[in-house]
């Protein structure tokens, strides 16, 4: 979608247009491109990082039992392409394999001087679950415990992609059968279909109905990091790359916001957990020159995986 077109939606849908106000005004008119209160993520004391999708830090204090200690953190962005861009453009970091659920990094290399050690694409071939339209979560733990294995001298990044939509859990309400009904538009700005549907309207659930299914993923999703912690060792570091809107009230114009969209930096979007777990010897971090090329992937598959995600490229 070219510039003329996103103008001429977001006159169309007032809340599209005053969304763009709201985002103008946290990103002072193009002069910023990131939250300049956020976290350099890469600069913190880890072993492992371990990145819940859209996790909110109100949402994971009430729902998480992993033993550690929890603070909250301002991330960088309020979107997972922000996210990545604001940390690891341009930054050299050969001691680190990021192992990853989410397509997004592959979609900007051309874009970005992307320097990890290795990068492990979960989300290819059998890692994707064609179902549900995401990575499931056991399948990212057990991805991520074969690289902890075999990279025994490296920091790694495992990233999942709950709580963000698709929402796993088969019995709730906003369940995969439902939305099938619904023609969904995927913008770019909104971050998942799911989420715009509900902002401009198309969708009629409560605020409370969101919640919940939303909650249910990250409760399914901690289970299976949980299993994560028990073969890691080392300290581990669970965050997430930006919080979520659930209906709260945007800032200047005080609209209904839902999902993640990019520039946006009121607290519900950027206030992340930041969870401390130790477990037995840290590792000994090296740094080697390899290239971390993936080869030449098809870009259908990755735009394919993106959409099933929510994204709109």
């Amino acid at each position: 979608m070219n510039t003329k077109d996103r103008l001429i939606r977001a006159f169309k849908n007032p809340q599209l247009f005053l969304r763009g106000l709201n985002r103008a005004y946290h990103r002072r008119g193009g002069l910023r491109s990131e939250n300049p209160a956020g976290i350099d993520v890469f600069d913190e004391d880890w072993d492992t990082l371990v990145i819940l999708d859209a996790c909110r830090y109100d949402m994971f204090e009430k729902v998480n039992h992993i033993e550690g200690e929890l603070t909250a953190k301002e991330s960088k962005a309020s979107s997972t392409t922000e996210c990545l861009h604001s940390n690891v453009d341009n930054r050299y970091l050969r001691d680190t394999v990021y192992v990853t659920a989410n397509p997004q990094l592959e979609r900007n290399r051309e874009n970005w001087d992307v320097d990890f050690y290795e990068v492990i694409n979960v989300w290819l071939d059998e890692g994707w679950d064609k179902e549900t339209g995401t990575v499931l979560a056991d399948t990212m733990t057990e991805a991520a415990i074969t690289v902890h294995e075999q990279f025994t001298q490296k920091r790694l990044v495992d990233h999942y992609m709950q709580p963000h939509y698709p929402f796993v859990p088969s019995d709730t309400k906003l369940d995969k059968d439902h939305l099938a009904s619904i023609e969904t538009s995927k913008d770019d700005a909104t971050g998942e279909n799911v989420w715009a549907q509900k902002f401009i309207g198309e969708l009629d659930q409560s605020r409370s109905e969101f919640w919940d299914v939303y909650n249910t993923n990250l409760e399914y999703v901690l289970k299976h990091v949980e299993n994560l912690l028990t073969e890691v060792t080392g300290k581990t570091v669970v965050t997430s790359d930006h919080g979520n809107y659930v209906g709260e009230r945007a800032s200047p114009i005080p609209i209904r916001e839902y999902g993640h969209p990019r520039g946006m930096y009121d607290d519900v979007v950027v206030t992340v957990p930041w969870l401390e777990y130790e477990s037995g010897k840290r590792r000994e971090i090296t740094t080697a020159k390899k290239g971390n090329s993936t080869g030449d992937l098809d870009s259908e598959i990755v735009s394919d995986r993106l959409q099933d995600l929510g994204y709109r490229e």
